[in-house]
């Protein structure tokens, strides 16, 4: 199969950049025809900001570049993962205008929300998704808090609504989770349109065996990821068991500064996958605290493939990862007493807790193996060039 993958890359490499990577790796070594078609957000540096908004809402470059590579290539999809800021969802139109099957990964909430993340002052929020115009977004500066950031992320979502893009120019959507599925549905995407497909790990870094007393935490240091509700937690739990503490990010400085007081917390600092890892393997349990809703986080099932279950916020794709006391526990989210209760009952029970190491690895090795994603994604094209042909007939 011959197919054209979209993705405008992060300024920092995260979750949805990995997947895009693996997917296409993936894609190669079943031997499909792959092209990609990228943009990154590093050539926005010293761009004014009127000219990236400009292009985030409808980019002619783009647009025109999309078609010149469907004309040269003749993919049978074109499989977008992001679009924003740069590339636009002026892609999904003209791929439509040369008649090539699209589908899009929904890895975010852009399509609703200016920050992507239904997420502002520290709780969730969905106060845009059913205005035309995304007026509280914009009033609440709810892209990087800037007004002239947020006026043209809301242009972006308001022109796109209006145009119909994701309703009219996308075949097929993929959600993460059945979460996320009923989210998209409820605002608006057709039910029949959108299959859930999780993302997976490849390739498979094997489990490892629990050799230290700590547990881990890897992500941005933000406020979105719940940083501020573990700090809390371990100020009562510091003298139970160690933290340690892998990422960067806006609250970096705070988690160093707490880490040089307290000695049972350690800040690693930003590493590379294979020592994560190799982190992973040794922890006794991933604590994973998030305040969104999130899409799906990779961290989660790469600590399911090394056979280390998470304590996890009770809340979004979270909820519906994790099985309680089976894979790992559930907190509140942003609940630090919580959070305390449930890595008390991880320290009670240490005999049960070897048992879900081994459920851990079983839920990566039914779920979210390279293989079996492979064969879903398959499913998802061949749905998607089924329902074009349905269309055309």
């Amino acid at each position: 199969m011959k197919i054209l993958m979209a993705h405008n890359r992060h300024l920092i490499p995260g979750g949805e950049d990995q997947s895009f990577a693996q997917e296409s790796q993936l894609l190669m070594a079943k031997g499909h025809e792959l092209k990609k078609y990228l943009c990154d957000n590093r050539t926005i540096h010293g761009s004014p900001l009127w000219k990236v908004g400009l292009r985030s809402i409808w980019s002619f470059k783009d647009y025109h570049e999309i078609h010149q590579v469907i004309r040269s290539s003749h993919p049978e999809i074109l499989h977008v993962q992001n679009t924003f800021p740069l590339m636009s969802p002026a892609v999904f139109h003209a791929a439509k205008r040369e008649g090539v099957v699209t589908v899009m990964s929904l890895r975010n909430y852009r399509l609703y929300c200016l920050n992507a993340y239904f997420f502002r002052d520290g709780k969730v929020c969905e106060l845009c998704i059913n205005q035309p115009v995304p007026i509280s977004g914009i009033y609440q500066k709810c892209y990087r808090d800037s007004l002239a950031g947020s006026l043209a992320a809301a242009s972006t979502v308001s022109l796109h609504r209006l145009l119909r893009t994701y309703q009219k120019k996308v075949d097929m959507f993929i959600a993460l989770t059945e979460f996320a599925r009923e989210k998209f549905i409820s605002h608006g995407i057709p039910a029949h349109k959108i299959r859930v497909k999780p993302n997976f790990i490849y390739p498979d870094p094997l489990p490892g065996t629990e050799q230290n007393d700590s547990v881990l935490y890897v992500g941005r240091l933000s406020p979105e990821k719940g940083v501020e509700t573990l700090l809390t937690a371990w100020s009562y739990l510091s003298e139970r068991i160690k933290l340690k503490i892998a990422g960067s990010g806006p609250l970096q400085e705070k988690v160093q500064a707490i880490a040089n007081r307290d000695s049972n917390i350690e800040y690693l600092g930003q590493k590379p996958l294979e020592q994560i890892y190799h982190l992973l393997g040794q922890a006794r349990a991933l604590i994973f605290p998030s305040l969104w809703y999130e899409g799906m986080p990779r961290t989660i099932i790469e600590s399911f493939a090394k056979g280390t279950p998470v304590i996890a916020s009770n809340l979004g794709a979270m909820a519906s990862m994790i099985v309680p006391e089976r894979t790992g526990l559930h907190f509140e989210a942003g609940n630090a007493a919580d959070l305390v209760n449930q890595v008390t009952w991880m320290l009670n029970h240490p005999t049960y807790w070897q048992v879900m190491r081994h459920n851990a690895r079983q839920e990566f090795e039914q779920n979210y193996t390279a293989e079996r994603n492979y064969e879903m994604l398959m499913d998802i094209y061949q749905q998607a060039i089924d329902s074009k042909r349905a269309q055309l007939n």
